[in-house]
Order: structure tokens, then sequence, then C-alpha cells
């Protein structure tokens, strides 16, 4: 019934952050020119899975109150090695690796869009069932 998950980002400067998907992330893309897209690029982003997290909870005594929102994050096996091979392709980071308790996370800098998290996950991951 359901073949995938087809994600968008919406870009200040959707030339810059497609070329950033294409070269800096090496994601392979189909070009769309019958959808009225003038040529935009639709990338295969790889294996996924989707969690939901409540706008509200409570954690060890801590009131966590966030507002509706979507969240891209990337995964991956290795931070230490995904972020050197990602620097030496002209990525830019926000900050250091941290450890979040469910995986090791860094922000990851997309040109034109809002940030995506890059993060080694330490949970049991669904993307390989």
């Amino acid at each position: 019934m359901i073949t995938s998950i087809h994600t968008l980002i919406y870009s200040d400067d959707a030339t810059a952050t497609r070329a950033f998907l294409r070269d800096v992330l090496g994601w392979p893309c189909v070009e769309d020119v019958q959808g009225g897209g003038e040529g935009w690029l639709i990338f295969k982003a790889g294996p996924s899975e989707l969690g939901v997290h409540p706008t509200h909870s409570v954690h060890d005594g801590k009131v966590y109150k966030l507002p509706r929102h979507h969240l891209i994050s990337l995964m991956c096996d290795n931070i230490s090695s995904t972020v050197a091979e990602l620097k030496s392709k002209g990525a830019v980071f926000r900050g250091e690796v941290q450890d979040h308790g469910y995986g090791l996370v860094i922000m990851l800098a997309v040109p034109g869009a809002d940030d995506m998290m890059l993060y080694e996950p330490k949970h049991p991951v669904a993307y390989k069932l």
C-alpha cells in the first residue's frame, strides 16, 4: 500500500540546497520535468524510519513542552568519520558532537534551509526491518 516516505525541504535558495544534497551528501537523484517542477531534483535519501514524539511530556521530573513541528535527522554508523568526511566535502557543522542519550548528535548546516540533525543512534533502529 505505502511504498515510501517523501519529505520536503523548503529553502530560500533551492539551487544551493539541491547542490548540497547532490554534491556534499552524494545523494543520487532524478529530475522532475513533468510535475511543473522546472527540472527540480528528487533525491534518494536511503532507508528511513519515522518516530513520533509528544509535544508535552515529563521525563525524570522535568516537564518538556515543544511546538508541533517536523525534524529531518540523518543517521550514521560512526559520527566522527561521517563528520570528517562531510567536512572534507565542504559541509559546515554547528557546535560539537554531543551525547543526547539516544545518540551522538551534531547539527549540519544546509545552505538556504534549516539545519538537519546528524546522529549516531544508540537506540534500536527500525530502518533495517
